[in-house]
């Protein structure tokens, strides 16, 4: 009986007596599971780059700004304003479905100067919470706290671009900037939060909320001296916004007299949303990425076993001899089988190889170039598609040929020219 060993070293001749032929074939399956790796690696990149993008804007966050209420619904004319309060902050703070909120108040017009130079940087007035909600990381000093807002403190915390304009090379902790002729101590600077060429989140200095209410109040006619440019709340759940947007419409309707079904009244951003909808485009782009690469694979997968059925129909003769000289059906079997499975098994891994290789360089090359877009990346599961992909194609490509060789009549075979 042929040991597993004399079997594969007949394969191994096999596939050496035709080395361009084996080398195209095994090309084509490499090939294959190289796309649908790159493939799905490439909108896996995608993917978690727009996660990270809005991990670096909140925490599972959604934002409310002032707005205006239609006289009649989706009508844009005779609309009338509201503003925010304190008022409606606390009321949020009581809902069950909320379990963060914040408030700001913000000002494009204030003018920042320190000893060394002056910008115009977005000022806001915030809690101490809000570095929570939003994200805000601390590179220098610290942040702002309960006492500073309780003691209506004069003090800022600098976004990083408005620290170096302001204190160009020099040290800025415990120095004194002033905005609009106010003098306030600098605490604290942000690290680097801009997103892509979008550099205002750098550009922006935060003071407590209740010094910009006393000193920098919202301008207009009818406006509260204490009104707030947003409200910023977390949902209870992580993740499922429905109920907690349901809560703090109905609430916000209720305290600013207007129906709360009346969805152009408010003016807000569900980041949470936002996700899900990304999370899904990308879930569809990842099928329709994979499918691609699953059909490249089984062409490969044909054109192995057309391959292989050439080969059956070149080693007639050969398999007459074998099968005359005491050869098995078994033996016949094992040896084209093993053929087209190492076939597809070597090419399969070379696959894989070279395509974790190629994303590895793009990985070290491009990390953290391209706002909102990662490098492709091995993926789990679509390593394991390939896997099971390339088991199959291999079965298919050494069983059909292989009992095609196997049922052959040894005398009709040697006949054969």
């Amino acid at each position: 009986m042929q040991s597993f060993s004399d079997t594969l070293g007949q394969v191994f001749r096999a596939i050496a007596a035709n080395k361009l032929r084996s080398f195209l074939t095994m090309f084509g399956i490499a090939w294959g599971v190289g796309s649908l790796l790159v493939l799905v690696g490439l909108g896996e990149g995608f993917r978690s780059g727009q996660h990270r993008q809005l991990a670096t804007f909140g925490n599972d966050v959604i934002l409310m700004w002032d707005g205006t209420i239609p006289a009649v619904a989706n009508q844009h004319t005779g609309m009338r304003p509201y503003q925010f309060t304190p008022g409606d902050e606390a009321a949020l703070r009581a809902l069950p479905e909320l379990r963060s909120v914040t408030g700001l108040l913000n000002r494009n017009d204030l003018y920042e100067v320190s000893a060394y130079a002056n910008t115009s940087g977005q000022v806001l007035g915030v809690e101490p919470n809000f570095s929570t909600i939003r994200f805000v990381p601390i590179a220098e000093g610290r942040w702002l706290d309960a006492n500073d807002l309780a003691q209506r403190r004069r003090v800022v915390v600098l976004g990083s671009k408005s620290a170096t304009l302001l204190f160009p090379g020099r040290p800025m902790l415990g120095e004194v900037i002033t905005i609009n002729d106010t003098s306030f101590t600098v605490v604290g600077r942000v690290e680097s939060i801009s997103r892509g060429n979008n550099d205002g989140d750098n550009q922006k200095v935060y003071i407590p909320l209740t010094t910009m209410q006393e000193l920098f109040a919202m301008k207009g006619d009818n406006i509260a001296q204490d009104a707030l440019s947003s409200l910023q709340y977390q949902p209870a759940v992580k993740g499922e916004a429905d109920a907690s947007k349901a809560a703090v419409h109905r609430l916000i309707g209720e305290r600013h007299n207007f129906d709360p079904s009346l969805k152009d009244a408010f003016d807000e951003w569900d980041t949470i949303e936002e996700e899900k909808i990304i999370g899904t485009i990308f879930s569809a782009m990842d099928i329709f990425l994979g499918g691609v690469g699953v059909v490249t694979l089984g062409l490969g997968a044909v054109g192995i076993i057309n391959i292989m059925l050439v080969s059956v129909t070149e080693r007639t003769r050969e398999i007459g001899v074998l099968k005359a000289i005491g050869a098995t059906r078994r033996s016949i079997l094992a040896q084209f089988f093993w053929e087209g499975l190492l076939l597809t098994g070597i090419s399969g891994i070379i696959g894989i190889a070279v395509s974790a290789g190629f994303m590895w360089v793009l990985q070290e090359l491009l990390t953290g170039k391209m706002p909102g877009w990662d490098p492709p990346r091995l993926v789990p599961w679509s390593a394991a598609l390939a896997l099971g992909s390339l088991v199959l194609c291999g079965i298919a490509a050494g069983l059909y040929p292989a009992s095609k060789a196997a049922q052959m009549d040894p005398i009709e075979a040697l006949r054969r020219e």
